[in-house]
């Protein structure tokens, strides 16, 4: 396909996620825009935890805008 033939969508945009949740000790946190930085919306969950982060369920990183 030749330059003049590009097709007319518009590119995705990647969204990163706001909010995740610890499958494992149930931690969730939110993301905190002034901060650059996770904070916890729940107590701290397990001390040892390695968190596995459920962020997909209805997430979705792709934004068409």
């Amino acid at each position: 396909m030749s330059p003049s033939e590009s097709d007319s969508t518009s590119p995705a945009t990647i969204v990163p996620p706001t909010e995740r949740s610890c499958e494992r000790c149930g931690r969730r946190e939110r993301w905190d825009d002034d901060e650059q930085t996770w904070r916890g919306l729940t107590p701290p969950g397990t001390p040892h935890c390695l968190h596995e982060w459920d962020i997909t369920g209805t997430y979705n990183p792709l934004s068409e805008e």
